[in-house]
């Protein structure tokens, strides 16, 4: 009896108490995004697989083959464009929390079908206390419950408290991130697919991937929310 109530609660508050579109407002039962505006999210074109920037074809672009990075495939379900933009930044900056398991939804047709290990970006513990959650976190939690795979919250951290990528000319990010994180597990032989919200020049992911690859990973893989365009 108390199984059936369960799964019957959540129908009711939803019929009782319906959500409004987050993007027009508009009554869309259990889904922060009614129908609609669902279907006008910027999808991610076919891209570089390396980087998931855009290409003709979808192509390894230019710039993955002049300078590889240590990470080997991105998977990104969107791009970086109104309104999943202000999506993300609900999510991270005004701890719209629900926000998180719909992102989470977005990602899950990109998640490899081979077993491997989701790890959320970590964050800074200052950056940490003064957010009060790391949205990779909450991205990758109904990622892990719905696919199964180990979700890894503690080997991997970051130990330089670095200026944020935003505010950096896009040559300087790479020497920003330079020894930003510290890795207290072995993943020798392990697939590691590095959950975050937005790709832009990849410095970020770039020096976690060289820093995982350092500890044993065979294949490091970013599964991101949104791509921004490409840097050139």
């Amino acid at each position: 009896m108390l199984a059936v109530l369960r799964r019957g609660l959540p129908a009711v508050a939803n019929f009782l108490l319906p959500q409004d579109c987050f993007v027009c407002g508009d009554e869309c039962g259990p889904d922060p995004l009614c129908v609609a505006c669902r279907a006008m999210l910027p999808r991610q074109p076919a891209g570089c697989p390396v980087c998931a920037v855009p290409t003709t074809e979808g192509v390894t672009c230019g710039r993955c083959l002049r300078d590889p990075p240590a990470f080997d495939a991105t998977h990104a379900a969107f791009a970086y464009a109104f309104p999943l933009d202000r999506i993300v930044q609900a999510l991270k900056y005004r701890h719209r929390l629900a926000l998180a398991g719909f992102l989470a939804d977005g990602l899950l047709p990109f998640v490899p079908s081979e077993k491997a290990v989701l790890l959320p970006m970590p964050l800074h513990v200052r950056r940490l206390r003064e957010r009060g959650f790391n949205q990779a976190v909450e991205v990758a939690r109904p990622l892990a419950r719905a696919t199964g795979l180990p979700l890894e919250l503690g080997a991997v951290g970051r130990v330089l408290n670095t200026a944020p990528q935003a505010s950096l000319p896009w040559k300087a990010r790479r020497v920003n991130m330079r020894g930003a994180f510290r890795c207290d597990a072995v993943f020798t032989g392990k697939t590691v697919i590095v959950v975050d919200d937005v790709m832009t020049t990849g410095a970020t992911l770039d020096e976690l991937a060289r820093t995982l690859k350092r500890h044993g990973a065979a294949r490091v893989e970013n599964l991101v929310v949104a791509r921004t365009p490409s840097p050139a």
